[in-house]
């Protein structure tokens, strides 16, 4: 049987996870280290010898799945955190949809979370989407989705950049699906195919992450949207106390970058976009830029 889809796993000293999820994807699987300390490619090597490891030698943030997908031999690629992995047939299915709609580059899964399945609110939003459903795609559209549910043409994720190292990690979605959107691709939220998310307990300071989201909403916005969304993310941020200060602060060395890559985008897709805005007209660190 022709393998259509390859599974893209980026991880970064998270061996017990990595333990758990990888017997639970279907092969082909990429895993692509980022530099992990903890062991990782020596217990791949020893215990997953048919998963392709790439050592990364150093941790390259959400692009690293950009190598991931560049190694692929197959039409389609799908992504998976360290702590997620596909139910059986989600991708057989996924596959099924890109075919039969030539002009879908990404698909928006339906993300069941923890052992009690909870959905995710972020496919929440995307079933629900003010986008509607176009005539050539499978589902309602989306400008924004979950890295470790999502699956990708593979040609149309590649020409469009993959992720940006701009945003390093966090929010990263958005810039890649405004891309996708702005080159004529369409982008779809499905119902039917399913991911499951086991989140381990985070040690990560809840206010740093809070930074974080603020630090690429502004980003993502210097680098595709008008400068009025800017200003109005940028004042959203000092309104939103220390994370939304330090996220000010943390863009700042990343705005020269962003401003050398800035490129609007076209006025159809920029009218998607604010329509997305307008139920919390920006808010200081959106989870998903894009979706809610």
């Amino acid at each position: 049987m022709v393998e259509r889809v390859t599974v893209v796993v980026a991880t970064r000293n998270r061996l017990r996870a990595l333990a758990r999820s990888l017997p639970l994807h279907p092969r082909p699987v990429i895993l692509v280290d980022n530099g992990s300390t903890d062991g990782t490619p020596g217990f791949v090597r020893r215990h997953f010898p048919d998963v392709h490891l790439v050592e990364a030698g150093a941790n390259l943030g959400a692009p690293a799945r950009n190598l991931g997908a560049r190694l692929a031999r197959t039409p389609y690629v799908a992504f998976a955190d360290d702590d997620s992995w596909w139910a059986p047939g989600a991708l057989d299915l996924a596959a099924d949809v890109f075919d039969a709609h030539p002009r879908l580059a990404l698909l928006g899964a339906r993300v069941l979370v923890g052992p009690e399945e909870r959905l995710d609110p972020v496919s929440q939003e995307m079933a629900r989407s003010p986008l509607g459903v176009e005539d050539d795609l499978p589902g309602p559209g989306v400008l924004g989705f979950l890295a470790c549910g999502a699956v990708v043409r593979r040609d149309a994720f590649l020409r469009a950049g993959g992720f940006d190292d701009v945003l390093f990690f966090f929010g990263e979605e958005e810039r890649l699906a405004l891309d996708l959107a702005a080159a004529g691709w369409g982008l779809s939220y499905v119902d039917g195919v399913v991911a499951h998310h086991h989140p381990s307990p985070s040690s990560r300071d809840p206010e740093a992450r809070r930074a974080l989201a603020v630090r690429n909403a502004l980003l993502t916005a210097v680098l595709r949207r008008p400068w009025s969304v800017v200003a109005r993310r940028a004042v959203a941020a000092l309104g939103g106390g220390r994370a939304g200060l330090r996220g000010l602060r943390d863009a700042a060395p990343r705005l020269r970058p962003a401003l050398a890559a800035r490129r609007p985008l076209p006025p159809a897709v920029e009218r998607a976009r604010d329509l997305l805005d307008r139920p919390a007209r920006y808010p200081a660190g959106p989870r998903v830029p894009g979706v809610l």
